[in-house]
């Protein structure tokens, strides 16, 4: 059996969540493969929503058995505190949640240190969600980094710590003006999640491929988005994983011949959290207008997204990229509320127009959006279930896109609601 990655084409909370709770039905496995609780994914369910940010959207689907994996990582209290709040709402979650030994655990130090180093940028900062992802991966590549199956060994868990806290300790010191943390502190603090987590520690990418191999279903969750992949994205203002396809091979420890559909999640506009370029933000009451309908407010932040219309050179660049196989365009139905609906198709920049998604960060800053406008469709359409019953005006906007993207649609959400979806199956 083939894997299919579900992945973002803008700059993260295109709604992969909800996509891939729908495809979820469909599957036996959903993996996380990279980031941390950086990324929030939000699926409802009836009058439940349910907000995650370790735990894959599959575990909301009964029977799937959901994976983090080797290139997530993993907050070890926010996992903890996770998996309890969605056992309490009647969730089975520790029967079917696997842990990666490999994954690389974020630790206080790694959220103190993000805080501080944004607080020193200034005016330069990145945006980051002051969560630690960026320090845990440095220490990762660094080969400093404490993974989950160090808490089962005390004596490597202590080496490991005071290799590590050499150097950090001498930057909260001499650069901070903090005091040093404790190797016995932070190791203490570690196993207190030995007995909680240790039932949930897998080699989870042998158990994909056996899982491959055996013609079970698998789906890959990412967290982010291309345009945040800390290779392809806006650097310095990205993540510091890899969201693309290729980082799903490596976080779940796949294959890539398993890979059969791409599934590229874009929003029928356009939003951003944090600092960095983005040609089409809106400043206007527009903007206001698409931030309140779309309620575009961070699942991990709680910050206010920027808002603008649909940058559709970054989106194909972003599909070409990752090679998607399918497109899934996400909250249509907020578009009910504008009267006329733009869709930036290029950019001038300084006077000249420039086709395609510039590689040059400096051109991405002084871009400026070139404009197709379609007219909008100004009613309610949650109630659409098929393509055909969308109105003509909405039908013309979502044939756009597709053509655009040169790849077939297989979701168009149509509402917030689980079943608010016009679903055309991909095969899996």
């Amino acid at each position: 059996m083939t894997a299919t990655v579900v992945l973002g084409l803008a700059w993260g909370d295109e709604g992969k969540g909800r996509v891939c709770d729908a495809l979820a039905s469909d599957v036996d496995y959903v993996s996380r493969y990279s980031g941390g609780n950086n990324a929030g994914h939000t699926v409802r369910v009836g009058e439940e929503e349910f907000k995650l940010h370790l735990v894959p959207s599959g575990i909301v689907r009964e029977g799937v058995v959901c994976t983090i994996g080797n290139g997530v990582v993993v907050n070890p209290e926010v996992l903890v505190e996770e998996v309890e709040a969605l056992e309490k709402r009647g969730l089975g979650v520790r029967d079917r949640l696997k842990v990666d030994g490999r994954a690389h655990l974020i630790m206080p130090y790694h959220i103190a240190l993000d805080s501080h180093r944004e607080i020193a940028l200034g005016d330069a900062r990145i945006g980051t969600t002051n969560r630690g992802i960026g320090p845990a991966y440095e220490d990762k590549v660094a080969r400093y980094g404490i993974r989950v199956q160090d808490i089962f060994d005390e004596g490597i868990l202590k080496t490991k710590l005071k290799a590590a806290l050499r150097e950090k300790n001498a930057i909260f010191e001499n650069v901070y003006g903090e005091e040093h943390y404790e190797v016995a502190d932070v190791a203490s603090w570690l196993l207190t999640f030995r007995d909680f987590i240790g039932p949930m520690v897998a080699d989870t990418g042998t158990l994909l491929r056996e899982a491959l191999e055996n013609r079970e279903r698998v789906l890959l969750e990412g967290g982010q988005a291309t345009l945040l992949d800390n290779d392809h994205g806006t650097y310095p203002f990205v993540t510091s994983s890899n969201p693309t396809v290729g980082g799903a091979v490596v976080g779940s420890g796949i294959s890539a011949r398993h890979l059969e559909y791409v599934v590229g999640v874009t929003k029928a506009y356009t939003t951003r959290v944090g600092d960095g370029p983005m040609p089409t933000e809106l400043f206007d009451e527009m903007g206001e207008t698409i931030r309140s309908v779309g309620r575009e407010y961070g699942t991990t932040t709680g910050r206010s997204r920027r808002v603008g219309w649909l940058d559709l050179p970054a989106v194909k660049w972003a599909a070409s990229l990752n090679g998607i196989t399918h497109v899934a365009i996400t909250l249509l139905d907020v578009l009910s509320a504008v009267d006329e609906i733009k869709i930036c198709v290029g950019y001038e920049v300084d006077g000249a127009r420039v086709e395609g998604y510039p590689m040059n960060q400096t051109d991405l800053h002084h871009a400026k959006p070139v404009y197709k406008s379609l007219p909008g469709w100004g009613e309610d359409i949650t109630w659409c279930r098929m393509r055909g019953d969308l109105p003509s005006a909405a039908q013309d906007f979502v044939g756009f896109v597709e053509a655009e993207v040169g790849a077939p649609l297989c979701m168009i959400s149509v509402g917030p609601e689980r079943d608010q979806a016009i679903v055309e199956r991909i095969g899996i």
